[in-house]
Parts: structure tokens; C-alpha cells; sequence
């Protein structure tokens, strides 16, 4: 008899159907084994795809395991705000506007605004920012994204930062060397070394920033249209490194996806205090596509 699991899709950051970044839902993984997964998230073929669990933790409503086609991931932002609206419209959240969600590297705390059976918006806690060393290859940099010396930011630095899951975050002039920008990996790894994570560009604007997402090498990704992981850090980065001015409650928006033609807007609210960024929190809406269901022999 044919096993059968229920799958919801919804695009996360936007508003509106057919933007912001998909992501696919099964409501109930028990059952699946690991490689039946991962060929699940191959045949989804998204970003990501998340699968639901009974949680471990008294203080968690539900595991997450998340997967891109290549490989399972220990946390991501798109797969824990968009999990957590389809588990808060199905009443797994608790009923309340705060619940947190089991992911590989332990609790994510998410905060629903609006209708707790419905979100108007979902905000994920992410840890404190950390930082690496600055790349020294500048040029080397540029040359792999296509560009050249010119186009990078003439101050901020080139570094590695995470939340929980690292990214290389490069800053550009413009919005122009941002639509420009072409990822060449193996250049790439030559100017930045290894192991290489996603590859993040952006440039700063007086609400956020303006981004790309490039993830061919770690996620079958070429790219991605909205990344909550990388851009707590980016919030971190750009208040960090004077790129936008603020102290105390500080909110942005970065605005990723538009050059692919799945324009996302990605809020970012932190504390900034003494030039140090704390209390993290990414957000946005999110809208339901599709539902259907899955039979595997």
C-alpha cells in the first residue's frame, strides 16, 4: 500500500503569489527515512524543503528538518518562517503569537504578528553575528563575481559571517554592480579560500540594502531569491560597519530577488548599542501556492 504525505507550498517574503522565495511543506515526515528526503527535496526542486517531526524538546513545537536538492541544512530563515505559518494556520503553533521550532542547531524562536491562526507576518530569532577575518584578495573577489576593483564598496570589508549558517558577504557600490554580478565558483574559491559558503552581495541603502544570494556549489542553487539566514548577519554587517546609522531599535529591509524576478523584501530588526548589533530577528509574510499530496510505493 502506497505511503502518502501531505505537502503545502507557500512563497515567503512577499506579499503577493508568484514572488518572494518558494519553499515546500510536508506537514508530517514520520515515516521517511534520510535519502527519502533528500530525493523529496530533489523532486520539489526549490530551494529548500522542509519536512515536519514530533519534537524532542518540551520547549519546542515541532521539528524541522530542512533540505536543498543537494544536502539537509541545520537552519535556514525561509524554511523557519514559512514552516511556522503553515504549522500557526493549522493550529500546531499553540495558539499564541510566540513558539519555537527544533532545528538542527536546537531552538529557533519564531513571534507571529496578527491573527496567530492566520499571520499577518512571522519573525524568526536569530543567535548574535559572528565575523571572520576580512578577505585580503579584493580583486581576486571581483574578478570572480565579473567585476571589477571599482565596484566593490571602497571601505567595508569582505568577510564570512553566520547566524548559524555562514555566508561570504561582499559590498558593492551600487544596485547596478549588484544586477551585474555573475558568480564564477572556482575563481571564487581561489580569492576566498575554502570551504566556500553561499555568496552574498549587496549595497548599502539609507533602509537596508539592495542583494543577491549565489549558491550554486553548496545548494544546486545558482541562485536564491530570499535568504532569512544570511541577512541577520547582513543587519549586523551594515550597522557594524557604519554602512546605515542607528542605535537602539533598529529596523531594514533588504529587498532580494528582483534581478531574478522574485522581488523579496526581507525585514531585519536588531539592537544596536555601543556599535554592537543584538537581539537579531528576521521577518516577513508569506502567502500559500499549492497544496497536494505525495504517494510513495
Amino acid at each position: 500500500m502506497a505511503r502518502q504525505y501531505d505537502v503545502v507550498q507557500v512563497d515567503v517574503f512577499t506579499e503577493r503569489v508568484l514572488r518572494g522565495n518558494p519553499l515546500a511543506v510536508f506537514l508530517d515526515g514520520r515515516g521517511l527515512d534520510d535519502g527519502e528526503m533528500q530525493a523529496l527535496a530533489r523532486e520539489m526542486n526549490l530551494s529548500e524543503t522542509t519536512f515536519v517531526l514530533p519534537a524532542t524538546r518540551a520547549d519546542c513545537a515541532a521539528r524541522v528538518r530542512i533540505f536543498t536538492p543537494a544536502r539537509e541544512l541545520p537552519f535556514a530563515g525561509h524554511p523557519t518562517v514559512g514552516t511556522a505559518w503553515v504549522l500557526a494556520t493549522r493550529g500546531r503553533l499553540g495558539g499564541g503569537a510566540r513558539a519555537a521550532l527544533e532545528e538542527g542547531i536546537g531552538p529557533v524562536a519564531v513571534e507571529l504578528e496578527g491573527d496567530p491562526a492566520r499571520p499577518s507576518f512571522v519573525w524568526m530569532r536569530h543567535r548574535d553575528a559572528e565575523f571572520g577575518p576580512p578577505v585580503s584578495d579584493r580583486t581576486g573577489v571581483a574578478t570572480a563575481l565579473g567585476l571589477d576593483a571599482a565596484a566593490l564598496h571602497a571601505s567595508a570589508p569582505i568577510r564570512v559571517g553566520s547566524t548559524g549558517s555562514p555566508f561570504l558577504y561582499v559590498p558593492l557600490r551600487d544596485r547596478a554592480a549588484v544586477d551585474r554580478a555573475a558568480l564564477d565558483v572556482a575563481a571564487m574559491r581561489r580569492a576566498a579560500g575554502e570551504p566556500l559558503p553561499g555568496v552574498f552581495v549587496f549595497c548599502a541603502e539609507a533602509a537596508g540594502a539592495y542583494s543577491r544570494m549565489f549558491a550554486p556549489h553548496t545548494s544546486r542553487t545558482a541562485e536564491d531569491p530570499a535568504t532569512g539566514a544570511a541577512s541577520g548577519p547582513l543587519g549586523a554587517y551594515l550597522v557594524t560597519h557604519g554602512l546605515v546609522r542607528g542605535t537602539g531599535a533598529v529596523r531594514l529591509v533588504s529587498e532580494q530577488g528582483t534581478q531574478m524576478g522574485r522581488q523579496s523584501f526581507v525585514h531585519i530588526r536588531l539592537r544596536v548599542e555601543g556599535g554592537a548589533a543584538t537581539e537579531i530577528c528576521v521577518g516577513g509574510s508569506v502567502v500559500p501556492v499549492l497544496e497536494g499530496r505525495v504517494s510513495l510505493d
